[in-house]
Parts: C-alpha cells; structure tokens; sequence
C-alpha cells in the first residue's frame, strides 16, 4: 500500500508545472535557454530552446539538433513559462490526495 501512495504521490507531483503563452514573433527577446513551442501552417508542431532569432527566421534545438523556421511557415508561436500557481496547487493537491489514502488505510486496517 505505501508503494501504491508513493507512486501516486511522485506522479502528481512532477506534473508540468508550466504552461505555455503565446507571443508574438517580432517581441521575442534572443535570450537564451526559452523553450518555445511552434506551430507550423503545415499542422505540425516544434518544440525546442531558442538559439537565434532574426527578422525572418527562428532557430530552435532539442537534443542537438537545429531546426530553422521561417516566419511566414508559422501559425503560433509559444513561450514556455513557470507557473507558482500550477506548482503550488500540485504540492497541495498531491499532500491532501496522501492524507486522504493513509486515511483510507488507516480505516481499512481498523476494521
């Protein structure tokens, strides 16, 4: 029973606790280390951290790989940002959802 809690506790847990906004292309800073997430005309999506970004172009990479996106080739474009509201609703949410199961332990091991 303590492995079923703790299972479930970790997964609530590390639920994202980030969401994305969506940004327009000429008020994106070249900072580094912004993951964005892109969505394409062609109905495909691209995840990945800014490398570079020029008037017409926009480079992203995931796990050592570049890929460079045109301006006119996107539909949206989306910054990923941390959310305290999201991580503090989780920490609780995860804390009340292992009382709640030690109480039903505990009652079922008092009958």
């Amino acid at each position: 029973m303590k492995k079923l809690i703790l299972l479930l506790l970790f997964s609530i847990l590390f639920q994202s606790c980030f969401s994305y906004k969506s940004v327009d292309f000429n008020s994106i800073e070249s900072e580094k280390n912004q993951k964005f997430k892109v969505a394409k005309l062609d109905s495909t999506n691209v995840k990945g951290r800014l490398v570079s970004i020029d008037e017409n172009t926009i480079i992203l990479e995931k796990k050592d790989e570049s890929q460079s996106i045109h301006k006119d080739e996107i539909y949206d474009i989306k910054v990923r940002k941390f959310s305290i509201l999201k991580s503090a609703g989780t920490v609780v949410g995860a804390f009340g959802i292992a009382g709640l199961l030690i109480g039903v332990a505990l009652g079922a091991a008092a009958l």
